[in-house]
């Protein structure tokens, strides 16, 4: 995709084309189809994916709004533990809220809202009230069970969760906070494209 080679600078080991391609993808039907709503970003470190969501949205008044520690990733959940994964460790993928600003502001795109908080000590006043579409990299079952329910009723009628780490075996708590989630939404429809898991909110 053009926005992949014009940013592709700013791309890290943490996501590939492939992945940068679905999540564009998915926002683009988002657009089309004009469901109503900004869009959330819970795990943004250093900036690449918010780079092209923020890119896609400057052509309308939608804002995007991102979320991050900037301090790394939190303690494991017993739900996280895998013999695959001890390479993930308290603190590591660490990025500063200054480099994201740095590489938002070199990238050309409008800067969006910034919340530097763990994903635990968020209230419902820090998302929109209306979101249509959330992308999702918190890597942990907690980092992404709590953006999940902090969102949920926010979300349009018509809009999608697209969450990292799904298919990743390192990653375990991903996939359980997800699907603990799609229990207690049986309308939601999920599938899973290059381990990321894409879900259609049918409420």
């Amino acid at each position: 995709m053009l926005l992949y080679h014009l940013y592709m600078n700013l791309l890290s080991d943490q996501v590939d084309q492939k992945e940068i391609d679905v999540i564009t993808r998915e926002l683009k039907r988002i657009l089309d189809k004009d469901i109503s709503g900004d869009v959330v970003e819970f795990g943004c470190y250093i900036g690449t994916t918010s780079v092209y969501l923020a890119k896609m949205l400057m052509p309308t008044t939608r804002e995007l709004y991102v979320y991050d520690s900037f301090a790394g990733l939190p303690e494991k959940h017993v739900k996280d533990t895998s013999p695959l994964g001890e390479q993930f460790v308290a603190g590591e993928l660490l990025a500063s809220k200054k480099q994201f600003i740095k590489n938002i502001a070199q990238a050309g795109v409008t800067m969006p809202h910034i919340k530097k908080a763990w994903f635990a000590d968020l209230s419902p006043i820090d998302v929109p009230t209306k979101i249509s579409f959330a992308f999702l990299d918190g890597d942990y079952y907690l980092s992404v069970l709590y953006p999940l329910k902090l969102i949920e009723k926010c979300l349009q009628l018509g809009s999608t969760i697209v969450v990292d780490d799904y298919g990743n075996a390192a990653l375990p708590g991903v996939a359980k906070a997800v699907d603990e989630w799609l229990l207690k939404h049986p309308t939601a429809q999920k599938r899973v494209e290059h381990s990321l898991a894409i879900i259609y909110v049918k409420r």
